[in-house]
C-alpha cells in the first residue's frame, strides 16, 4: 500500500500542514465612565488610592496616584455634573474581573441639556 494505511488515508506525520498567517496585532485599551466618586476607597502606604467599580456586572480593580485621584475630588465639589473617562488596559484577571493598568482620568462637566421650545 505504500503511504496510505488501512483506511486509505494519508499518514498524520505526512500530510502538509496549512501555514497559518501572522495575527495582526492591536492594542487593548479601555475607557470605563462614572459620574459619581467611589465608594470604598482605600489608601496605601504611599498615599495612593485604591477602589473598585462594578462594570456590567465584572468588578474592576484601580489603583491611582494621589494627583489623579484629585481630579475626581474636584469634578465632585466645584461640578453640580460631571462625568469622569477613566482610561488603562486591561491587567490580570481577579476573581470577579480584572485589574485596570496605567490608569488614567479625564474629568468632564456635564452641562444640563436645554430644554426643546414647544411647538405652538
Amino acid at each position: 500500500m505504500g503511504k496510505y494505511n488501512k483506511a486509505g488515508k494519508v499518514p498524520e506525520k505526512q500530510r502538509i500542514k496549512p501555514t497559518k498567517l501572522p495575527m495582526t496585532i492591536g492594542k487593548l485599551e479601555l475607557i470605563i465612565k462614572i459620574n459619581e466618586l467611589p465608594n470604598d476607597v482605600q489608601t496605601n502606604k504611599d498615599n495612593w488610592k485604591s477602589f473598585e467599580l462594578d462594570c456590567d456586572g465584572r468588578v474592576v480593580s484601580v489603583s491611582v496616584k494621589p494627583k489623579i485621584w484629585k481630579k475626581l475630588e474636584d469634578a465632585a465639589a466645584n461640578y453640580p455634573m460631571w462625568v469622569a473617562a477613566i482610561g488603562g488596559k486591561m491587567g490580570e484577571s481577579t476573581v470577579n474581573g480584572f485589574v485596570l493598568l496605567d490608569p488614567s482620568i479625564q474629568v468632564f462637566e456635564k452641562k444640563p441639556k436645554e430644554p426643546k421650545p414647544e411647538a405652538e
